[in-house]
C-alpha cells in the first residue's frame, strides 16, 4: 500500500469513529513495509478511558500482533523479555548501546496531528516515521485543543496547571537500586 491508501483507511477509521459514536474523529493505522500491522481508532467515547486515542490503541494491537509471545499473551514466559534489541541509531546520544526493537521499522498514518500522549508514545514506541492529515491547527478549530499541554510543559513544575511535586525520593531511590542491581536488564 502506498502513503495515500494507508491515510485513507486511517481516516476510514476516524470517521467510523464518529459515525459509531466511539470517540472523536481519530483513526490510525501502523505500517511494516507498505502492509498493515495493526488499525485504532478513538474509543473515549466507547470506554471512558482517556488514554484510548487512535495511536495508542493502535501501538497497544500493534505488540500483540508482533509479539504475540509477551507474558500478557503468554504467561508462560511470565519472567522473561520477549523484546529483540536493536543497536543505538548513529548521532543518538541515549548512553545505553542498545536498547528493545519495540516498533521498530514501522510508520503510523494518522488522521490528525497526534497530542502529547500519542507522541510520547510514539516515541517510546520507536516508530520510524509519523504521517498526519490534519495538524494541530485544524484539530483546535474542531474543539481538540493541545496548546495548553505543550505550554504547560514548557514551566518549571512549581507553575503548571497541575500540582506535580517530588515526594520522598529516598523511597523511589530502593526500586531505582533494585533495577541498577538486577544482573539482567533488558533496555527498553
Amino acid at each position: 500500500m502506498d502513503h495515500k491508501e494507508l491515510m485513507t483507511e486511517a481516516v476510514r477509521l476516524a470517521t467510523e469513529s464518529v459515525d459509531q459514536g466511539w470517540g472523536g474523529p481519530f483513526g490510525a493505522v501502523l505500517a511494516r513495509d507498505g502492509e498493515i500491522v495493526a488499525r485504532g481508532q478513538n474509543r473515549v467515547l466507547l470506554t471512558g478511558d482517556p488514554t484510548a486515542h487512535a495511536e495508542v490503541e493502535t501501538i497497544r494491537k500493534a505488540v500483540q500482533i508482533l509479539n504475540p509471545e509477551a507474558p500478557s499473551i503468554s504467561p508462560a514466559r511470565a519472567n522473561e523479555s520477549t523484546l529483540e534489541y536493536a543497536p543505538r541509531p548513529e548521532g543518538s546520544p541515549d548512553p545505553v548501546p542498545e536498547r528493545a526493537r519495540m516498533l521498530q521499522g514501522c510508520s503510523i498514518y494518522i488522521s490528525g496531528a497526534p497530542c502529547p500522549m500519542c507522541m510520547s508514545a510514539i516515541y517510546w514506541s520507536r516508530i520510524d516515521a509519523v504521517y498526519f492529515s490534519c495538524d494541530l491547527d485544524d484539530t483546535r478549530k474542531i474543539g481538540f485543543d493541545d496548546t495548553f499541554q505543550y505550554e504547560d510543559f514548557r514551566k518549571p513544575l512549581d507553575e503548571r496547571r497541575i500540582k506535580v511535586e517530588q515526594l520522598y525520593p529516598e523511597l523511589g531511590a530502593n526500586a531505582y537500586a533494585t533495577w541498577m542491581n538486577r544482573a539482567e536488564r533488558h533496555a527498553y
